[in-house]
């Protein structure tokens, strides 16, 4: 018997479970988080993520799809609970990216009274509503908006919620900073925000509202790349009456190659995840 490689691995054994705990405790990015992502280098096994761009996509067949795949891993984890360890089949992770025609989605927390047209005004303008599934208030979806839905078990990250969407709102941080747009948050209130400091001038560029059951989650962001903001003018965005919305093109003035935007974004969601997107 090999006893170094056999202390070696009683140790990694012993030692990484705590090495973890305490690496997702950490701030994200810190130099002590990036050093110990260097010396232990198999601190956080990179786990593969299945990634699909749905492209244009109606909201209620792409709700009906991550819906789909929320479920299937659910049952999965229910499954694997009745059956020895050697005979679980692992969960599978997705994270899904799509646009969709304009459409307005009201959170379980929110109020009908934050839509601000009639069912005729919105048939004029040619936009559909849905009461969802998700926390939050009131948002709009449209063209040029990057919408993103993580189907994560988090137990093969982190089961702490609040940190999940934090990492979100900092990969959406880590693009903008690419493209010179200095972003950060609001205390109290989710979302990504420009001018965050100034309670005068702060207004949103991305809005998160996630569902999650037994450690899976579902629904995400909406990151405002090229948007109509004109269509932010007929509800009362997220329930908040007193901060703007915004979008990267009105910022930096100009359109932008949105592929070349969820490039940026999916190297920051996968670094911050510590996963790898496949197809």
């Amino acid at each position: 018997m090999d006893l170094d490689r056999g202390s070696d691995d009683l140790c990694g054994q012993l030692i990484l479970p705590h090495l973890r705990c305490i690496y997702w405790l950490l701030p994200l990015r810190t130099p002590c988080a990036l050093r110990l992502k260097v010396f232990f280098p198999d601190l956080c096994a990179v786990r593969k993520v299945l990634f699909q761009d749905l492209g244009l996509i109606d909201y209620a067949t792409a709700w009906e799809y991550q819906t789909k795949l929320f479920q299937a891993t659910i049952d999965r984890k229910i499954a694997n609970r009745k059956v020895p360890e050697e005979e679980q089949v692992l969960t599978e992770d997705h994270l899904l990216f799509c646009e969709h025609p304009h459409v307005y989605t009201l959170g379980k927390s929110g109020k009908q009274s934050h839509l601000l047209l009639n069912e005729a005004e919105m048939l004029e303008k040619g936009v559909q509503f849905f009461p969802i599934d998700r926390g939050g208030d009131i948002t709009y979806h449209g063209p040029g908006q990057i919408v993103g839905y993580p189907i994560f078990d988090m137990d093969h990250h982190f089961t702490d919620i609040h940190r999940f969407l934090r990492t979100l709102e900092e990969a959406v941080i880590g693009t903008l900073e690419a493209y010179n747009i200095k972003a950060g948050r609001i205390e109290g209130l989710t979302g990504v925000w420009l001018d965050w400091e100034d309670p005068f001038k702060a207004r949103k560029i991305c809005a998160f509202g996630i569902r999650a059951s037994r450690w899976v989650t579902m629904h995400g962001f909406a990151f405002n790349v090229n948007t109509d903001l004109s269509y932010f003018e007929n509800i009362v965005p997220c329930g908040i009456t007193d901060k703007g919305v915004t979008c990267m093109a009105k910022e930096l003035g100009g359109l932008l190659d949105v592929e070349e935007v969820k490039n940026r974004l999916k190297l920051e969601l996968a670094d911050l995840f510590d996963v790898e997107l496949v197809k």
